[in-house]
């Protein structure tokens, strides 16, 4: 039996790796604080989807909007970011130079909520760092 977090988990590594393809070709024909903007009108349309499709109602509760609102603001200044470096630089390499993202939410994971990093996952870091420097340089 597949694990439940499986299915998921592929769609997001399918939908993030279309998602970081997708602004190349977008800058070149519109800025990148204009694409994001657009960018943002898709996030409504897909909350919109969610909240009429399954009939939901969110949950209140005044920590977890707040953190929620801080990962939006977050999240959508780390994609101008990517626009930005993808107006100037090759897909590929922003796209690889940003994959390290992971190594931040380990590190977070393992400062804020005291989740320990085995000996695999500290070389995996090790060579997930190895390998970007030998793919930009």
């Amino acid at each position: 039996m597949i694990s439940q977090w499986l299915l998921p988990a592929s769609l997001t590594l399918i939908c993030w790796g279309v998602w970081s393809f997708i602004p190349k070709i977008t800058t070149r024909y519109i800025s990148p604080m204009s694409a994001m903007i657009y960018e943002v009108i898709g996030a409504i349309i897909v909350g919109v989807v969610i909240l009429t499709r399954l009939d939901f109602r969110p949950d209140i509760n005044p920590k977890g909007i707040c953190l929620a609102v801080v990962t939006g603001i977050v999240g959508l200044t780390g994609a101008l970011g990517f626009l930005f470096a993808v107006k100037y630089q090759k897909v590929s390499v922003v796209a690889m130079f940003t994959s390290l993202s992971p190594v931040i939410t380990l590190t977070l994971g393992w400062l804020v909520l005291k989740e320990p990093i085995t000996l695999k996952e500290g070389l995996g870091i090790i060579s997930a760092f190895a390998a970007i420097y030998f793919f930009v340089n």
